[in-house]
């Protein structure tokens, strides 16, 4: 049987590698992301029977819609995978509201919606697997106050899940990346002003692989954490950062 795993955020970076390493072990792939054309690349670059949808994860009505069109096109859903997600950098007092509401719902209210609007169809089926991408900034990251703040909350959130619907059958859990080569860290040059060769050689000096991560590096657990090979494994937290 063909199983079916939605990706959030999929048009790029982790989620994109993550379509296509579920596609290669065999999943249809239905690729989610609020830019359509980066959805459908995705879906291209997944290959098989992947479909691209358009749509924002903060979006209540939209993350519904998406997932009963999903559903319908692919004959049910077997698993998410959580990707979608901003950054907004700043010292608290410099952070607006705004700020903060658009980066918790990006990565926080959106999962939520998501895991809301699929979990009935995984627990009518009896097994199911989502995974939720939090990170290592869970434990704290200066001038990120909101993106820790969200990402600790996936944490829990996994937790939480992992709980309610074992009993079902799904399993639920995270991964906290390191710092990952993505167009969220590169970010990071155009707004310092400093060389990206510079910023990812003083990230990878700080792991004890000497190198920060690919999109694929994170992919690759998602994949397992996806497969029957973790059929008892829940609740928990892999940290993907290169050590230690």
């Amino acid at each position: 049987m063909t199983r079916v795993a939605i990706v959030t955020g999929g048009g790029r970076g982790i989620g994109r590698a993550s379509c296509i390493e579920l596609g290669r072990l065999g999943w249809r792939v239905a690729v989610v992301d609020v830019d359509g054309q980066a959805a459908r690349e995705a879906a291209a670059a997944t290959g098989g029977d992947a479909s691209a949808h358009a749509a924002d994860v903060t979006d209540e009505e939209a993350v519904d819609r998406a997932v009963a069109e999903i559903a319908a096109v692919h004959g049910g859903v077997d698993g998410l995978v959580t990707c979608a997600g901003i950054m907004r950098r700043g010292a608290v007092a410099e952070l607006t509201v705004d700020d903060w509401e658009a980066v918790t719902a990006s990565h926080l209210r959106g999962a939520f919606l998501c895991v809301r609007a699929v979990a009935p169809l995984l627990s009518a089926r009896g097994w199911g697997r989502i995974v939720l991408v939090s990170s290592v900034a869970a434990r704290g990251l200066a001038h990120h106050v909101p993106y820790a703040a969200a990402k600790a909350g996936v944490v829990g959130m996994a937790r939480s899940l992992s709980l309610e619907l074992g009993p079902r059958g799904v399993t639920v859990n995270a991964v906290a990346p390191g710092f990952v080569d993505t167009r969220l860290t590169r970010a990071i040059a155009d707004r310092t002003g400093r060389e990206w060769e510079s910023i990812a050689g003083e990230q990878a000096s700080e792991t004890a692989l000497r190198r920060i991560g690919t999109p694929e590096d994170v992919a690759r657990v998602i994949g397992f954490f996806c497969s029957d090979a973790a059929g008892f494994v829940t609740g928990q937290t892999l940290v993907v950062s290169g050590g230690p």
